[in-house]
């Protein structure tokens, strides 16, 4: 038997929707279960669909960094590829425009429909905008699985494969794809688990999109990445991942819950892991 001691090892924030990570050693959960400020402003086009990384590559050009109390953001984009998902010119290079953070959003969309060249609405909520709405708590993820995936892609160095899977919770002290076990065999069954002083329940393994095969920074595809990840996800998944909450292999770190009774709880790095 493999002896385990999960810790939560690191703790990433996205403020912007698809944009930049921001690497924190606490964080409160936020009045929806969600972390605090994570995802808290998400870009809409005039047709009100998100403008996200499943949209537009174009996105990954675009860096954004933060004040280190978080009160303000900086949003830049280098000359060159702005146009990246489109056949229009390059374009030149975006100004660095420096915004309030996270009440600053109506006046940082002049900005992404300047880049973009369309209308673009940014909308802020202090419950975020989570990517599953039937699994409101952050994801999971182990350090070990995310270097397994590096494994697999030798081209792709940790810090990018964070970049590009955007987990907010990495665990260690436990081998690659244990955090399967933080969802039940049937979608019915729910595991139960404490991280620090914060209640979760696990959900589901989550369904991947068109974001990970990218570049996080240029964009550009690596050409036949589903293909080699399903293949390697299947033939090495560990005996304690149920097969039968994969229809298909294209799924990777654990989706959560977290009741709004945990609101205003903090998650720090190092707070253990424990089951109920």
């Amino acid at each position: 038997m493999i002896s385990v001691a999960p810790r939560l090892a690191r703790i990433d924030v996205h403020p912007i929707k698809s944009l930049d990570a921001v690497s924190v050693a606490a964080s409160r959960i936020g009045p929806s279960g969600g972390l605090e400020h994570d995802r808290a402003w998400a870009l809409y086009s005039a047709d009100g669909r998100w403008m996200n990384g499943k949209r537009t590559a174009a996105i990954h050009l675009i860096r954004a960094s933060y004040a280190p109390d978080m009160s303000c953001v900086t949003l830049s984009a280098p000359a060159g590829r702005r146009a990246i998902s489109s056949a229009a010119a390059p374009g030149a290079a975006m100004p660095a425009a420096t915004f309030p953070f996270p009440h600053g959003h109506e006046s940082a969309a002049a900005w992404f429909s300047e880049y973009f060249e369309q209308p673009i609405a940014v909308r802020y909520s202090p419950s975020g905008y989570p990517d599953d709405p039937e699994a409101n708590g952050p994801t999971i993820v182990s350090t070990a699985s995310l270097e397994a995936v590096c494994d697999w892609f030798p081209e792709i160095a940790l810090a990018e494969a964070r970049r590009r899977f955007r987990t907010s919770l990495e665990l260690d002290g436990v081998p690659a794809f244990w955090e399967d076990q933080l969802f039940g065999a049937e979608k019915e069954i729910v595991v139960r688990f404490r991280i620090g002083e914060v209640d979760f329940e696990g959900s589901n393994p989550c369904k991947r999109c068109p974001v990970p095969p990218r570049d996080s920074r240029t964009g550009e595809d690596l050409i036949g990445f589903q293909q080699r990840f399903m293949a390697q996800r299947h033939a090495q998944l560990p005996a304690w991942s149920s097969a039968a909450r994969f229809d298909h292999y294209y799924r990777f770190t654990t989706n959560t819950r977290v009741a709004l009774t945990e609101a205003g709880k903090t998650l720090r790095v190092g707070d253990p892991l424990s089951f109920e």
